[in-house]
C-alpha cells in the first residue's frame, strides 16, 4: 500500500520496484509472494503504461514461471493465451515484430528437422531394399531404378539441409534468439495459438501425414501400377531384353554406310565395334564422326544409365576425360601416335624425311611429290627440282616457328585449317575414349548379346534346313518353268520365302495365313495369321492406338480389337478401382461423448443438432 501511495504518479518506478521484489521472493522460494508482486507489476503495466509486448513479454514470463514451480498448469496456459492476446494487440501496426513473434507454423527449425527425419528414412529405405533378393532380372533392374530415385532425393535433400545451416539470410539465427531468450514461453504459446487458429480458419487444410505412411505410399507406388501389374521404372526394346542384350542394329547400319570402312556382318560387328584404334585415321571422317557422336555414344551411354543406374557414369567419364588429355599429349593413345620427322611430319603429309640424310637424296623423289609433300605443309611449291627440294628439307627436324616465314605461301587460313583439323582429331579420339570406357562397363551385356545373337542364327539356320528338306521336291519341279522367264507360278497368292518362292501350302495352313484379322484400334488394320495378330498387341501401332484413347495397353485388354469394347471394360475397372476405395464419408469413425462410436456422417447431424 506504501508503494501504491508513494509512486502513482510515477507507474515506471512502481513496476520496476514490483519486479525487484518478485524477484527476491522467487530467488528465496517463495513463489506465492513472488507471484503476488508479479501480479501486481502485470496490472500496473496494463493499467498506466502504453500496451508494449517489449515490456509486458518479461512479466508474463515471469508469472509463468512461479505457476510452474508451484505445479498450477492450467493457470499457467490460460496466462500464456492472455499474455499472447496482449502481445499481439501491442504489434499489429508493426510487420516487423510480427514477423518475430508470429512466425510461420512450419519454421526453419522444423523444416531442418523434417528433412534430416526424411534423410534418415531414405537411407532406411534404401538399406532394405538393396538387401531385398530379387527373384527375376527385371526385379534387378527396377530395384536398382528404385534405389537411384530415393539417392537422388537424398542428394537434394542434404543439400537443402546444408543451406539451411548455412543461413544465408539469417532467419535461423532469428529463430534460435526468438526461442532461447527470456521470452521462450511466450514464443511458444504464441505459436501454439496461431496453429489453433489457422486450422478452424482453414478447414480444407488437410492434415499432414506421417513421413513413414508418405514413404510406404511411395514404396507401393513405385513396385506396382494401379491394375496391379509390375511398375516398369526403365524402358528397353524387345531385343534388349530389358536390359540383357545390346540393340545395335541402328548403330550398325549407319556403319555400314561409312565409307573406306570394312563390311561386317552384325556377329562380326558385334564383336569389332569398339576396335576403333583398328581403322586408319585417314578414314575417320565426317561421316564416322557422326556414328561415334550422334548414334554409337549416345546408346552407349543411355544403355547404361537404364540397365546400370547406381554407377556414377559422369563421374567416370570426367577421369577417363583426364586420362586421354595425359596420353594426347605424350603420343601414347590408341589409335593416335604422334607425329615424327619435323614441321613436315606436324603437317600431316604422307612424306617422312627421316629416311633421307640430304637435299640430293630428296629429289630422288621427283618434281610432282616435292610439289605434294610441300603444299601440304603450306609452302611455296615452285621452282627447279633442286629449289624444291631444299626448300622441303630444311624444314626436317623443325617446327613451323623455326622457319623462314618467306618460304609459306601467303594464305593465312592454312594455319587455321590445320589447327581446326588438329580439333577435329581430337574431339574424334576424345570421344574414343570414352567409348572405351562404356564397353567395358557393358562388358557383360556384350557377351550376352554374342550369344544370343548366335542362337538366333543358329535356329534360324536349322529353320531352313527343314523347309528345304521338306518343300525340296515340289519347288524342284517348279524350277524349268515359268520362273526361266522371271515370273513366279503362285496361283493360290501364298506368302514368299526366304528364297523369294511361295512357301508350300502346308506350312501356309499350318501358321494359319489363310486367317485374317481386323483391329479397330489399330485404325482397322489387318494382320495376317493369328501369331502375327497375337504379337501386335505388344507393338507400337497398338500400343499408339490404346494410348490415343487414353486407355493402359495391359493384360486385361488382351485379344481387344473393339474400340467400344476397349471402352467399356476400362470404364467396368475403374468403377471397380472406385469401389474398392476407402470413402472417409461411411467408412471414417467417430466417438461421440457418450463414447459410441459412429461414422462422419452421423457424427456431423449430431454435432449441428448440437447433441454432442
Amino acid at each position: 500500500m506504501l508503494q501504491d501511495a508513494s509512486f502513482s504518479n510515477q507507474p515506471h518506478r512502481l513496476v520496476r520496484v514490483n519486479n525487484d521484489l518478485g524477484a527476491n521472493y522467487m530467488i528465496k522460494g517463495d513463489y506465492a509472494k513472488a507471484l503476488e508482486q508479479y501480479q501486481q507489476t502485470f496490472d500496473v503495466s496494463l493499467s498506466y503504461l502504453p500496451l508494449s509486448h517489449t515490456d509486458l513479454a518479461p512479466i508474463c514470463d515471469a508469472i509463468d514461471k512461479n505457476y510452474f514451480h508451484q505445479g498450477d498448469y492450467q493457470k499457467a496456459v490460460e496466462n500464456y493465451e492472455r499474455a499472447a492476446d496482449l502481445i499481439e494487440q501491442s504489434i499489429q501496426s508493426d510487420k516487423f515484430k510480427i514477423k518475430s513473434f508470429v512466425m510461420s507454423i512450419e519454421s526453419v527449425l522444423e523444416q531442418q528437422r523434417r528433412y534430416h527425419e526424411e534423410r534418415e528414412r531414405l537411407m532406411d529405405t534404401m538399406t532394405k531394399e538393396m538387401l531385398r533378393k530379387k527373384a527375376t532380372h527385371r526385379e534387378q533392374i527396377n530395384s536398382e531404378h528404385m534405389v537411384k530415385l530415393l539417392l537422388d532425393r537424398y542428394s537434394e535433400t542434404s543439400s537443402r539441409v546444408k543451406d539451411m545451416y548455412d543461413d544465408k539470410d539469417g532467419s535461423r539465427k532469428e529463430e534460435i534468439q526468438a526461442l532461447s531468450g527470456p521470452n521462450e514461453f511466450t514464443e511458444f504459446y504464441l505459436r501454439l495459438k496461431n496453429i489453433r487458429q489457422y486450422y478452424p480458419k482453414n478447414p480444407s487444410e488437410e492434415i499432414a501425414v506421417p513421413m513413414s505412411t508418405e514413404y510406404e505410399q511411395f514404396m507401393r507406388q513405385l513396385q506396382e501400377t494401379e491394375d496391379g501389374e509390375p511398375l516398369a521404372l526403365a524402358s528397353f526394346t524387345d531385343e534388349e531384353g530389358y536390359g540383357r542384350f545390346l540393340d545395335l542394329h541402328q548403330c550398325y547400319e549407319i556403319y555400314l554406310n561409312i565409307k573406306g570402312l570394312e563390311k561386317l556382318d552384325y556377329l562380326s560387328y558385334l564383336q569389332k565395334f569398339d576396335r576403333l584404334h583398328e581403322i586408319s585415321k585417314d578414314r575417320k571422317n565426317f561421316e564416322y564422326r557422326q556414328y561415334l557422336f550422334e548414334h554409337l555414344f549416345p546408346y552407349l551411354l543411355e544403355f547404361l544409365k537404364r540397365c546400370k543406374p547406381l554407377v556414377n557414369i559422369e563421374k567416370d567419364l570426367i577421369n577417363v576425360k583426364q586420362d586421354f588429355e595425359l596420353k594426347w599429349e605424350q603420343g601414347i593413345f590408341p589409335g593416335w601416335p604422334k607425329e615424327t620427322g619435323g614441321a613436315l611430319a606436324k603437317g600431316g603429309a604422307s612424306l617422312d624425311l627421316s629416311g633421307f640424310s640430304s637435299w640430293e637424296e630428296l629429289a630422288s623423289v621427283g618434281l610432282d611429290r616435292l610439289k605434294s609433300a610441300l603444299l601440304a605443309l603450306g609452302m611455296k611449291c615452285g621452282g627447279t627440282l633442286e629449289e624444291r627440294a631444299k626448300r622441303l628439307f630444311a624444314t626436317k627436324d623443325k617446327s613451323f616457328e623455326d622457319l623462314d616465314p618467306s618460304l609459306f605461301m601467303k594464305d593465312a587460313n592454312k594455319t587455321k585449317r590445320e589447327n581446326k583439323e588438329l580439333v577435329r582429331h581430337k574431339e574424334i579420339a576424345g570421344m574414343e575414349a570414352q567409348i572405351y570406357r562404356l564397353v567395358d562397363l557393358l562388358s557383360e551385356q556384350r557377351s550376352a548379346t554374342l550369344e544370343n545373337v548366335r542362337r538366333k542364327q543358329a535356329r534360324a539356320g536349322e529353320d531352313n534346313e527343314d523347309d528345304e528338306d521338306m518343300g525340296g521336291g515340289d519347288i524342284s519341279d517348279d524350277d524349268s518353268g515359268p520362273e526361266e522367264d522371271g515370273l513366279i507360278y503362285n496361283p493360290k497368292n501364298l506368302p514368299l520365302g526366304w528364297d523369294g518362292k511361295p512357301i508350300p501350302y502346308w506350312l501356309y495352313k499350318l501358321h494359319g495365313l489363310n486367317m485374317y484379322f481386323n483391329c479397330e484400334i489399330c485404325g482397322n488394320h489387318t494382320y495376317r495369321g493369328p501369331k502375327a495378330f497375337q504379337r501386335h498387341f505388344a507393338e507400337w501401332r497398338h500400343a499408339h492406338g490404346m494410348r490415343c484413347l487414353g486407355i493402359p495397353n495391359t493384360a486385361h485388354f488382351a485379344n481387344i480389337t473393339s474400340i467400344e469394347d476397349a471402352l467399356s471394360l476400362w470404364n467396368k475397372l475403374k468403377n471397380n478401382k472406385d469401389d474398392e476405395r476407402w470413402k472417409p464419408e461411411m467408412e471414417e469413425e467417430f466417438e461421440d461423448s457418450l463414447g459410441n462410436v459412429v461414422n462422419k456422417r452421423t457424427y456431423d447431424d449430431l454435432r449441428k443438432q448440437g447433441l454432442l
